[in-house]
């Protein structure tokens, strides 16, 4: 039993990223520069990690990249998303842990930056060329303020609501 509501709450969470991603791709781009967006449907992911556990986070993660894709049209962009979506996935789950419930704001701004570091390699290799990264202060910059953003809403979710912390899954 504990399984199957586990799985059905993984598929809620991936049900909701997913929701998130199609709708922030529908809103016009924050600035003239590519690759700089809210990243909301982080926060479910995030959430996904302290509630369900890394392999929770991780499937709602990579299926959420891998559907949103297929969703929007936008197969171009899978390799951008994927290596960044990996990238952050990863700095989420090294730093969850250590910096605990508290700093979830930080585990968010060290995922955002790890995103913008991932996608910055792809658009070397896919662009041959490494002038891309004349780009990174402002990609920095506003990765930092976003992942502060999108980890602010996790934490709030979490000190507004911590009984969902503490349900047995």
């Amino acid at each position: 039993m504990r399984n199957i509501k586990k799985m059905v709450l993984s598929a809620m969470m991936t049900a909701n990223a997913l929701t998130i991603f199609v709708l922030e791709a529908q809103l016009p781009p924050l600035a003239p520069i590519p690759g700089i967006k809210l990243g909301l449907a982080n926060v479910v992911t995030l959430a996904t990690i302290l509630l369900l556990g890394n392999k929770a986070g991780i499937a709602v993660h990579i299926l959420r990249i891998f559907l949103g894709t297929l969703f929007t049209g936008q197969a171009v962009s899978f390799l951008y998303s994927m290596s960044g979506g990996i990238c952050c996935l990863l700095v989420m789950l090294l730093t969850v842990r250590l910096f605990g419930k508290n700093l979830i704001w930080l585990v968010s701004m060290l995922a955002a930056i790890a995103h913008i570091g991932g996608q910055l390699v792809v658009a070397m290799w896919v662009l041959e060329t490494v002038s891309i990264v004349l780009y990174l202060p402002i990609l920095l910059f506003s990765s930092i303020l976003t992942g502060f953003f999108t980890g602010m809403c996790v934490q709030i979710i979490i000190k507004r609501y911590p009984s969902i912390l503490r349900m047995n899954f």
